[in-house]
């Protein structure tokens, strides 16, 4: 056989094996590894292949309150709004289980109400409190009438009675339904939908 030329077989045999050396190397180091590789392909193909379960929605919290679940002040509030209100300057939150702050006593009396949250922000510049209560299935019934007495603005859409009143830098808002009074009273700053938004989330 003619030899190649320019090939040094006293420089190309030792290269030769060399890099056999470092193959064998590479090997004996990736051994430990290959019953790892071997699981992890058999995972993605099973996983692959098997059905999956479908998501289960979320509860509103009228539908945990209705449930007896615990209810705390992230619940209350879509992703937006909290991002809204946490983000405000000075933000403080402390959740409690206080009366409602509603100026209309007369009817907070007569509605009895069992407080499940009450969330208390403080800002720099105001503050809101805003209140969820379960009460008996007549306090809508008397809400509007009552309410409307102390200067509130009331309406009834959807099951659900809505009343309002603005006095100089406080906004309270209020809504009855399916046996939950929620309440908020927002003083100076009143975040744009603030009552509407929070009936969204927890009603639905």
């Amino acid at each position: 056989m003619a030899r190649t030329g320019g090939r040094n077989s006293w420089i190309a045999v030792p290269a030769g094996i060399l890099c056999a050396a470092v193959v064998a190397s590479l090997v004996w180091l990736a051994l430990p590894m290959v019953p790892v590789a071997v699981a992890w392909v058999g995972d993605t193909l099973r996983s692959a292949t098997a059905p999956r379960p479908e998501a289960t929605p979320a509860q509103t919290p009228a539908q945990t309150a209705a449930d007896g679940g615990a209810i705390d002040c992230r619940t209350l509030y879509s992703d937006d709004l909290w991002n809204e209100l946490t983000w405000r300057e000075g933000s403080l939150l402390n959740q409690s289980m206080a009366a409602p702050a509603t100026t209309a006593t007369a009817f907070a009396d007569a509605a009895a109400p069992d407080v499940l949250v009450t969330c208390t922000w403080r800002f720099d510049a105001g503050g809101i409190v805003t209140t969820l209560s379960k009460v008996d299935a007549d306090a809508a019934t008397i809400a509007e009438a009552a309410l409307a007495g102390d200067g509130f603005s009331c309406r009834t859409a959807d099951g659900a009675t809505v009343c309002d009143r603005t006095r100089g830098a406080v906004r309270e808002e209020h809504t009855l339904r399916d046996g939950l009074w929620l309440v908020s009273v927002e003083t100076t700053w009143h975040p744009e939908d603030y009552g509407p938004r929070l009936d969204r989330t927890v009603w639905g």
